[in-house]
């Protein structure tokens, strides 16, 4: 219960005490049916005295059937008090009992009335609330809070944010409530908080553990309120939306003024705050009634980025799967937004270091200017000294911009030498979100004999050699999914590796999602078997991966399918071992012209072709080979079509011995497949001659 409505409490027991003749008389009452104030409206209410003849004390009690203060949002019904009714002995009267008020907890009520002076004291537990009011001064009240609940003053953060909920928390303070008749009231003084915690019903706004001490002055019109709020916050955690903020155990300091209109939305002509030499905040905002920003305009200073991610960018960031991204340097900034989104943005970046702690980039030296605007075209430049993709160093770069029609561009194009080649960036442009509209980005990449060498070694791949070329006359970035337009192609094991149909979704987000198209033409068997260490194979190779999909790097899907092509010159020979490498991890058996035991006299052996694919999906793998083979042996063509129930041909041999290599197994659990592969890769799988 809020001090003026105790006052109004008062005025009731003064009626009660000066009754005429009612400390003489066994009993008096008085029943009032409506009492108006400047802040609350009373009804039915009853006052009642009970004095025996010659005691020295009676029993006061008051009840109120209902109460209404819309000025500070409080509402009760059934309020109940009653007390021992006593003189000091110096002309001024003490009562101390029980208030109850419906169903809440009760509470204990004392008031001390006095000539020069009234002191009511409210007590619950280890709270406590005083309010002190002195003759000379009717129009101020004084109330100290020790340890009162946040959730005392619910009513009146309702009526400053209607959303706004407290959980836990408590207050001390010492408060000047100013309520002339003629003004606005007033309340005023310092506050102390102790792990506060508030919440909006749809959890959008949040806090919890908060510590500040503050200096409050909040004045309430008709039509207009005013809070201004000075002090510093210590520690705590704040969510706003998707930016999520910890406050450190040094001090922050705060400073807020905010002027809230009859429509309920609040104009925030100052902002400030001050983390030392972390973030430093100055600006101005506005408040729709709703509690969405409709305004920002603010200035944003770092002269030391270290920890601000942890601090204040982990929430932001953490869509983007870039939550642990750590910043060192320097950083000055200012930033415009209105209701529909950003308006200009203006950063100054200086030997600002970038690191992704999962290695998947960096930048190092990030230096320049970078400039956003809606209103007219502002240039800028930004460069870096280096930098890593993946593993991958790149070399310095500067990036010649210019900020046009709600977008960010390359003015020119721009070289970086990366991976033993050359990555050229022939356009790109950036356009922020904007009301509905999301992040939108598109470019155009050109890439010139990057060394796949390298690139195979960052990666953990096999040792493989040659060259990446290729370019990308467009890519879109939209509803976070980055599709390419044009391909690439990879000059690998004296043949070509062609990719198109390139896509992929949550690129800077969990668990991101790659979709392509491979073909391969003309590849170097030999090449490729000594790679790996399959065992040698010699001939040319062609092949697709079809509707390819991986899911955080890892396949989850695709449609693949090999076949040796027979040239001119070229020879057709598979080693002992890799024929036991095809059995054993494909589940197949061989069978020659000779018997099953003699194969070990021989290294290698002809073949006429080999064929083999996989259809991936749901974690199984559905093979096949050039041609099924039916119970009665028929043939079903080329791809391994035909009945589930028969084998399928892997390779087949030509010359003497004439070996043959049948699988069996249609259906082999992707996973599996996946071990036995990396077995032969190490030289742990054990092969099963049959």
């Amino acid at each position: 219960m809020s001090a003026p409505i105790l006052r109004i409490l008062f005025s009731l027991v003064l009626c009660a005490l000066f009754w005429p003749h009612a400390v003489q008389a066994r009993t008096a009452t008085a029943d009032i049916a409506h009492i108006r104030t400047g802040l609350a409206t009373l009804e039915q209410v009853n006052v009642r005295l009970d004095w025996p003849k010659n005691a020295n004390h009676g029993t006061l009690r008051l009840r109120v059937g209902r109460l209404d203060a819309p000025g500070l949002g409080y509402a009760f019904r059934d309020l109940i008090w009653q007390c021992p009714l006593q003189r000091d002995g110096e002309g001024g009267w003490r009562c101390d009992g029980e208030l109850r008020s419906g169903d809440a907890r009760p509470m204990r009520l004392s008031i001390d009335l006095a000539t020069a002076f009234t002191d009511v004291v409210l007590r619950q537990g280890d709270a406590r609330l005083e309010v002190h009011r002195q003759a000379a001064a009717p129009d101020d009240t004084r109330i100290d809070l020790v340890k009162v609940p946040l959730i005392w003053s619910q009513a009146l953060l309702s009526r400053a944010w209607a959303e706004g909920r407290w959980k836990t928390g408590q207050l001390d303070g010492r408060l000047v409530v100013s309520a002339p008749a003629d003004r606005p009231l007033r309340v005023a003084g310092p506050l102390a908080l102790a792990g506060a915690a508030l919440e909006t019903p749809d959890g959008t706004i949040a806090a919890e553990g908060l510590g500040a001490n503050l200096a409050l002055d909040y004045r309430s019109a008709a039509d207009e309120q005013r809070v201004d709020v000075r002090g510093e916050l210590r520690g705590g955690e704040l969510l706003f939306g998707s930016a999520y903020v910890a406050l450190p155990a040094t001090p922050v300091a705060l400073r807020v003024d905010a002027n809230g209109d009859a429509a309920g939305g609040w104009r925030l002509p100052t902002l400030l705050w001050g983390d030392g030499d972390a973030l430093a905040v100055s600006g101005s905002a506005a408040l729709a009634p709703d509690g969405a920003l409709s305004a920002l305009d603010i200035e944003i200073d770092s002269e030391d980025l270290a920890p601000v991610t942890g601090r204040y960018l982990s929430g932001w960031l953490g869509g983007f799967g870039l939550g642990e991204l750590a910043l060192k340097g320097r950083l000055h900034s200012r930033l415009r937004l209105d209701a529909s989104g950003m308006r200009g943005f203006d950063a100054r970046f200086d030997r600002v270091d970038v690191i992704e702690s999962g290695g998947m980039f960096r930048f190092d030296g990030l230096q320049g200017d970078l400039r956003y605007s809606t209103d007219a075209p502002a240039d800028s430049a930004l460069r870096w000294r280096s930098g890593q993709l993946y593993g991958l160093d790149f070399g310095a770069a500067e990036l010649p911009l210019r900020s046009v029609e709600a977008a960010i561009a390359l003015r020119a194009p721009t070289a970086v030498d990366a991976i033993g080649g050359t990555l050229r960036f022939d356009h790109f442009r950036l356009r922020p979100p904007n009301g509905e509209q999301g992040l939108q980005a598109n470019f155009g990449l050109t890439l010139d004999k990057f060394d796949i060498g390298k690139l195979a070694q960052s990666m953990g791949w096999p040792a493989f050699r040659g060259t990446l070329s290729g370019s990308i006359p467009n890519a879109r970035y939209v509803d976070d999914t980055l599709v390419f337009e044009g391909g690439l192609e990879m000059r690998v094991f004296d043949g070509s590796v062609k990719v198109s149909s390139l896509a992929m979704e949550r690129p800077f987000g969990v668990a991101p999602t790659l979709s392509a198209d491979l073909a391969l033409d003309d590849l170097d068997l030999l090449s490729v078997t000594e790679v790996f260490d399959f065992g040698s194979i010699s001939g040319r190779l062609d092949g697709s991966i079809r509707e390819l999909r991986l899911v955080d790097w890892t396949a989850t899907a695709f449609d693949a399918e090999f076949q040796t092509q027979r040239r001119r010159g070229v020879k057709q020979r598979i080693s002992q071992r890799a024929v036991q490498n095809i059995s054993s991890v494909g589940d197949a058996s061989f069978v020659t012209s000779l018997q099953g035991q003699l194969i070990g006299l021989f290294d290698d052996f002809g073949y006429r072709r080999i064929g083999i694919s996989c259809r991936l999906r749901n974690q199984v793998c559905t093979m096949g080979g050039l041609e099924s083979l039916g119970a009665a042996g028929s043939g079903a063509g080329a791809g391994g079509s035909g009945s589930d129930g028969g084998g399928f041909t892997i390779v087949q041999g030509a010359g003497i011995p004439r070996l043959n290599v049948v699988g069996f197994n249609r259906r082999v659990d992707w996973p599996t497949l996946v071990e036995r592969l990396q077995a032969v890769g190490s030289g742990d799988l054990k092969p099963v001659v049959e």
